[in-house]
């Protein structure tokens, strides 16, 4: 019996992918910057719902303060679609919208597709330290 949980916990380690969303189309870029709360041009993080659009990553980044205590930071790029002029996406409320095709990503929704995409938006990670976010895909 402890043969098949070590071999089933084995077999569910090796599932795990530590890449961020197995996009073929987007390339991989390196993200390490710092967002302040503290400074008045981030201002809209300090509520619920609030975004802030930052440089870095394939087209920018939009970071998503989705509670109190939880923060999201998405790429810009449509993340189904190749790069180029026309596929940074915009931040209209809740959603990013591809300029190319109008096709909707939901930020409350980890970027989730909301039309027929196969991709959802690339997600970077964010940690809290006091006044700061640190924003980094590794």
């Amino acid at each position: 019996m402890k043969i098949a949980v070590t071999f089933l916990l084995f077999i569910g380690l090796l599932a795990c992918n530590t890449t961020d969303d197995n996009n073929p189309i987007l390339p991989d870029v390196a993200v390490n910057t710092t967002v302040f709360l503290n400074n008045p041009t981030n201002n809209d993080l300090l509520f619920v719902g609030g975004t802030v659009e930052i440089n870095g990553g394939i087209k920018g980044i939009v970071v998503y303060r989705g509670t109190n205590d939880t923060f999201f930071a998405y790429d810009l790029a449509c993340p189904h679609l190749a790069v180029n002029e026309c596929t940074k996406m915009t931040v209209d409320g809740l959603f990013m919208i591809c300029t190319c095709d109008n096709s909707k990503f939901a930020l409350a929704l980890g970027g989730a597709p909301q039309s027929d995409t196969p991709y959802p938006a690339k997600q970077y990670r964010v940690v809290k330290n006091g006044n700061s976010l640190q924003i980094t895909n590794f």
